[in-house]
């Protein structure tokens, strides 16, 4: 089980779990807008595909893509 790799469970237990565990709420709540936001990356078309084979112009449009993410 990967609590026993010291895993700390971030997504809450099924309700009809027999054994249910305990979650951080806070930090399933963060992951949810970490998960929403690459999804809106996913909509500039440029990063998705991975037009810009040079690390240096696929960061830097990168940053630009999360700059105007941050401005909506």
């Amino acid at each position: 089980m990967a609590l026993d790799f010291g895993f700390i469970p971030v997504v809450p237990p099924k309700s009809n779990r027999l054994e249910p565990w305990q979650y951080d709420k806070a930090m399933y709540c963060k992951r949810n807008e970490i998960e929403r936001l690459f999804r809106r990356l996913k909509g500039f078309r440029r990063i998705f595909s991975r037009f810009e084979k040079l690390d240096v112009l696929f960061l830097g449009f990168l940053t630009f893509a999360l700059i105007v993410e941050a401005l909506r």
